[in-house]
């Protein structure tokens, strides 16, 4: 039997307000709305090259934490907080080989955006 071949990771965040997190994700991080579920809809996924993220609404949402790898990082990591993102963490050269930061979106989801440093 071969062995099973893993294609990607697709977080499921907790948001407390469904559109305010689709605003957030397509106008700040640049995803497109794929789909979204339920009448009303409280869950969305959200879509950006290979990167998915679902979106479920909670009254009390618990916090996650992705890290995205990123081509461009210095270019999108302006593009996303100057579209409004907050940051934690200011865009760095990190001794583990990476350049990143981390934000968070509205609902204090935290997204680490990186790539790795060309030796």
């Amino acid at each position: 039997m071969a062995e099973a071949k893993l294609h990607a990771i697709c977080p499921i965040f907790q948001v407390s307000n469904l559109e305010r997190g689709i605003e957030f994700y397509t106008r700040v991080m640049g995803f497109e709305l794929a789909w979204s579920w339920g009448d009303p809809p409280d869950r969305a996924s959200l879509c950006r090259d290979a990167v998915e993220i679902t979106l479920e609404v909670e009254a009390n949402p618990i916090l996650s934490h992705a890290y995205i790898q990123v081509d461009g990082i210095d270019a999108y990591f302006a593009r996303v907080t100057s579209a409004g993102a907050k940051v934690l963490v200011p865009l760095a050269d990190r001794v583990y080989g990476m350049r990143d930061g981390r934000i968070a979106d509205p609902d204090g989801n935290h997204l680490g955006l990186g790539q790795a440093i060309e030796h």
